[in-house]
């Protein structure tokens, strides 16, 4: 078994919230100056900069997962993890038969830039993955796992975009793999005012849109390698496998 040092939900400049600064090449070497061995590429609604950044990381001691953060037609946020660009494509393809109308207003919401891992800008997306998809949570989970990912609650701890805030509690239908608790939450907190869903693996993550949050919160998975196999495996404690966060 090896600890892998993991951070599981970050925005590039393909999020219309993030900074521009946080190119897939910036996050790529800023985990790797931090120490990190695995993180998540979870842009809103889209995974388009998760080539870029998988190809950025290739030679280095760093795992790219490739990650998505959907908002469902409740508005609460889901974070969706594949271990190859090709699998997440074939859901956000899914994703965006789904979105609500609309493009993007850049100068109210910001841009979405799609760039190499070279930080070369090969476009701008005009969707509005800002927005809602018309799709129902369960609906989201359930096809996650008919692609071969795992489902996780982002940041179920805060006010706003959680499952818990959207719906007032996780119900038994909602069959994620994990429950995201945001920075803002310490474990002994997390675990007085989320006691009942204690049944779940629970990860935490930065949530970072700048680059100074990268690394904020991480989650330690004791298992063999940075797969999403071995991490499905680290969620349900099995042949020695955990999931630790302070």
């Amino acid at each position: 078994m090896k600890a892998f040092k993991s951070d599981l939900h970050i925005h590039t400049c393909l999020s219309p919230c993030a900074e521009l600064e946080m190119s897939p090449l910036a996050v790529v070497n800023i985990a790797l100056n931090r120490g990190i061995d695995i993180i998540a590429v979870t842009d809103h609604n889209s995974a388009e900069n998760v080539s870029a950044a998988q190809k950025a990381a290739d030679g280095t001691t760093l795992t790219v997962l490739a990650g998505m953060e959907i908002a469902s037609s409740e508005e609460a946020h889901i974070l969706a993890f594949f271990d190859h660009a090709e699998d997440i494509i074939k859901l956000q393809d899914i994703i965006y038969e789904n979105l609500l109308p609309g493009e993007n207003d850049e100068k109210m919401f910001g841009e979405q830039i799609v760039v190499n891992e070279k930080d070369e800008v090969l476009d701008f997306n005009k969707k509005l993955l800002i927005g809602a998809t018309m799709l129902p949570a369960q609906e989201i989970i359930s096809t996650i796992h008919s692609l071969g990912g795992l489902a996780a609650a982002s940041h179920i701890d805060k006010d706003a975009f959680s499952i818990i805030s959207q719906l007032g509690f996780i119900s038994d239908d909602l069959e994620f793999d994990a429950l995201e608790m945001s920075p803002n939450t310490a474990r002994a907190e997390a675990e007085q005012a989320f006691e009942m869903y204690k049944s779940f693996a629970w990860i935490s993550s930065s949530d970072s849109h700048f680059p100074d949050d990268i690394g904020k919160r991480t989650t330690i998975f004791h298992m063999n390698e940075p797969t999403i196999k071995e991490m499905s495996l680290a969620f349900q404690n099995i042949d020695g496998r955990e999931v630790v966060w302070e």
